[in-house]
C-alpha cells in the first residue's frame, strides 16, 4: 500500500512522538507499505524551523535528508499537475501545505496518513 505521510505524522514518527497513534505505527512500521514524503512538508519544515516554530535535533536539510534515507521514504516533487488538482478543492483547509498535500493525494491516488481532521473533511483516502 502506498502512503502519504502528512508532515506532522513524519514528525511525530522520526522524533517517536507520544501523539503518534499506535494504528500509525503498525502501518509505518510494515515494510510492506510504501511511504511519500512530500516537497511541500519539506518547505514546512523549512519555514517552521527557521521562525523557531519547530526544534529538529540537526539542521533542517540534514534531518529530512537523513530521515528519508534511513528510512526509505520516497520523496515526491509538486508537480504543475498537482497545483492544478487545487482548483478542484472546495476551501475547507485555508493552510496551502495541507492543500497541496491533498491534491497531490487524490492525483497520485495514494493515502494520507494524517490526523488533522480538516483533511478528513475532503474527499479523499485517509488513514
Amino acid at each position: 500500500m502506498k502512503y502519504l505521510l502528512d508532515t506532522h505524522i513524519f514528525i511525530w514518527w522520526i522524533l517517536d512522538d507520544p501523539k503518534l497513534s499506535d494504528v500509525f505505527k503498525s502501518k509505518i512500521s510494515n515494510s510492506n507499505n510504501e511511504f511519500y514524503f512530500s516537497a511541500a512538508s519539506a518547505w514546512e519544515i523549512v519555514i517552521k524551523s527557521s521562525i523557531g516554530k519547530l526544534t529538529l535535533p540537526d539542521s533542517p536539510e540534514k534531518f529530512i535528508n537523513d530521515q528519508l534515507h534511513q528510512n526509505r521514504i520516497i520523496e515526491l516533487g509538486i508537480t504543475i499537475e498537482h497545483t492544478l488538482q487545487l482548483l478542484t478543492l472546495p476551501f475547507l483547509h485555508k493552510d496551502p501545505f495541507d492543500r497541496i498535500l491533498i491534491a497531490q493525494s487524490n492525483f497520485e491516488q495514494i493515502t494520507i496518513i494524517t490526523d488533522d481532521v480538516l483533511i478528513k473533511q475532503y474527499d479523499v483516502k485517509v488513514l
